[in-house]
């Protein structure tokens, strides 16, 4: 792969979501939400370029909503530490930075009175469409959505809802030299003064007011750190240490032979062009790691962002479970339920694996992907009603994780029921659906090992 860097930026990634011509303005208006970073942002480079043609400044905005769907203090504890950092790197560029209190749409219709273009990123599940369609109605300048989250923009790669990684993947691979490229900054020709940002914004550096309605049963975890430059560490952490053993040891939960990427990706603390091009440029030695990364990254994450984009009811156990599956899990002949969600919250299981897995999910807000696999399919095994299965798998995600709430959440949970897989010989406890056992996880790898790994990371958490 030829790597390469431009300020270019594809007319694909851009999508004028109304038809208001040019006003007079105080300002350019970027209306930050899913792209929570400087680096690699193309909506905050085409923001800058927009400033610098009007001739005026660049104002980047952020709402923070209280009980924004399903998220936690640890969601909001993370994010707002990546905003101190968003906050300083806009400084030194000289561009202003202001959270405010209130939905996307509410700090966008604030702001917008006074600007005279808006630039928003984009965000891919239905509140997101939503209030960026909103937005557009109510903004009285030009709105511009540019794409910055997904490598290659999702009408793009298709135009249809995808039904595996495999009817993706070749429209994928043809399309990498063309989107996968380094961008660079533009520098901005007009500082913002600090007159412009208005009095009432919220200060990042002293975290959430304390007025804020947030669920804090589920607290910030002291494994991650949010923010770009914990997210560059960890990244080059990985191409230094992990990918080499990427494509051997992925699937060995012991081991430390994987990213740990995934809540920067989430947040967008991270680009995934920055991280495949990290990753490719190791590729001497390596090629076969590295194929395994390119297609988890961007072939399978962005198969999660075609399904969330063309399925409106991504997050809804008919929607997401193939006829099949449906079909054969009801089947399934059991009696009863096994545990309750407060049993399974408390890791109070027979098993446990399980009981690491969900341990490691609770206390730090992740979990190594092979076990994220083996924990859904044995929520599913332990469920009568394989709906209800669906819901209690996808409600614990959302809740800890911090790369919850997101296309990946609704494609891998549907995963655990069918999404994205065809059927298997039928089997007790699945019916048609790909089942995962206790005695696989000791063949392919150090079980033990993990759960003493998952031990040492709670107790770290705890002290």
């Amino acid at each position: 792969m030829v790597i390469t860097a431009t300020p270019f930026i594809d007319e694909s990634r851009l999508h004028r979501l109304n038809e208001t011509q040019p006003v007079p303005g105080r300002y350019v208006l970027y209306l930050m939400q899913q792209s929570q970073r400087t680096r690699f942002n193309h909506a905050l480079e085409y923001a800058v370029r927009q400033a610098n043609t009007l001739g005026l400044p660049l104002l980047v905005g952020f709402g923070l909503m209280e009980a924004y769907p399903e998220a936690t203090y640890r969601h909001y504890h993370f994010m707002m530490e990546g905003l101190v950092e968003v906050m300083k790197r806009l400084d030194e560029r000289g561009i202003g930075f202001c959270i405010l209190n209130g939905t996307p749409v509410d700090a966008a219709i604030k702001l917008g009175e006074e600007a005279a273009f808006l630039v928003c990123d984009r965000g891919y599940l239905r509140h997101q469409r939503m209030w960026r369609k909103e937005m557009a109605k109510r903004i009285p300048c030009p709105v511009m959505e540019v794409e910055s989250d997904a490598v290659i923009p999702v009408e793009v790669a298709s135009i249809k809802r995808e039904y595996a990684a495999r009817t993706l993947r070749p429209k994928i691979e043809r399309l990498l030299d063309r989107y996968l490229i380094g961008l660079v900054p533009t520098p901005i020709e007009n500082p913002c003064p600090s007159t412009l940002l208005p009095s009432d914004r919220i200060n990042p550096l002293k975290s959430l007011p304390g007025s804020f309605h947030v669920d804090r049963d589920v607290g910030a975890t002291e494994r991650f750190k949010g923010g770009e430059k914990e997210a560059l560490r960890r990244l080059h952490l990985f191409v230094d240490e992990g990918l080499p053993r990427y494509a051997t040891h992925r699937n060995r939960p012991e081991e430390n032979a994987i990213s740990e990427i995934s809540p920067y990706l989430h947040f967008g603390q991270l680009s995934p062009i920055e991280a495949a091009l990290a990753v490719s440029h190791n590729d001497a030695g390596h090629s076969d790691s590295v194929a395994v990364f390119i297609e988890e990254l961007i072939v399978r994450r962005e198969l999660a962002v075609n399904y969330a984009w063309y399925e409106p009811d991504y997050d809804t156990f008919e929607a997401t479970a193939p006829a099949w599956a449906i079909e054969t899990l009801a089947a399934r002949g059991i009696k009863k339920d096994l545990y309750t969600r407060e049993q399974l919250t408390a890791c109070a299981t027979h098993d446990p694996y399980w009981n690491a897995a969900m341990a490691e999910m609770v206390h730090t807000g992740f979990m190594h992907n092979y076990m994220r696999m083996y924990w859904g399919k044995k929520i599913l095994e332990w469920h009568r009603d394989a709906k209800e299965a669906y819901q209690t798998a996808l409600y614990l995600n959302n809740r800890y994780f911090l790369d919850g709430r997101d296309p990946n959440s609704y494609a891998g949970v549907g995963w655990i029921f069918g999404l994205h897989d065809r059927a298997w010989p039928n089997q007790p406890g699945f019916g048609k659906v790909r089942s995962m056992m206790a005695s696989g996880l000791k063949r392919k790898c150090n079980i033990e090992g993990y759960v003493e790994r998952v031990a040492e990371l709670v107790r770290a958490e705890q002290a």
